[in-house]
């Protein structure tokens, strides 16, 4: 009698018991794979409609690739089926920010802000958009204090440090602009924007009349 071997048995069935490693958006978007984060968001959405974090990785990975038109729509969808979702606020306010819709961002960054713990992981960025939102609209001391609340949070963002300074400067604060221009370049010393704010400002106190 022909004997039938166990092993393509046993094989399969080790196989079928152990699924394949699912496909990991939120790597992905680490990555800087943006367009397959999207890609697997999507997939994911199209077979469990109510999954938010599908949501909240694919608007952040639409608006690391600067699709702003389509993160918006995308986190209004996510919006509709979570509204609690304060994730999805803070990157639906990303996606108007990026298409100058200042006043609708910074009522989502507020909203944000106003319900997300301290500990949030978007709280820095959100006083950063903030800030940048009121260098437009030419209120430098409301950007003063986003930008001082942001470095508080993230201390080693350079650009942060710098566009603080910029605030100041612009409010005429010059010796607070110095230090936040300092602590830019000490953070990278080739960041052309603080050095080139630092000039400024030494140029101007130099020029100060002494007391």
């Amino acid at each position: 009698m022909k004997r039938i071997s166990l092993i393509p048995w046993l094989f399969l069935c080790v196989f079928f018991a152990y699924p394949q490693e699912k496909p990991d958006a939120l790597r992905m978007y680490i990555q800087g794979n943006y367009l397959e984060a999207i890609k697997i968001c999507e997939g994911e959405i199209a077979s469990e409609p109510v999954h938010a974090d599908s949501f909240v990785v694919l608007c952040w990975s639409l608006v690391a690739n600067k699709q702003y038109a389509v993160a918006e729509q995308r986190a209004s969808d996510g919006l509709a089926l979570s509204p609690y979702d304060l994730r999805l606020v803070e990157v639906l306010g990303e996606a108007k920010y990026y298409q100058g819709k200042n006043r609708e961002a910074l009522e989502l960054f507020e909203r944000y802000l106003a319900g997300i713990p301290d500990s949030g992981s978007r709280v820095g960025s959100a006083y950063y958009f903030m800030g940048e939102i009121y260098i437009r609209q030419a209120k430098y001391q409301h950007a003063d204090i986003s930008f001082t609340a942001a470095v508080k949070k993230d201390p080693l963002m350079e650009r942060w440090w710098t566009r603080l300074g910029y605030a100041r400067e612009k409010a005429k604060n010059y010796s607070g602009a110095a230090a936040a221009y300092d602590k830019a370049l000490e953070l990278n010393p080739s960041q052309d924007d603080a050095v080139a704010g630092k000039s400024r400002i030494s140029n101007i106190l130099s020029q100060a009349p002494a007391l």
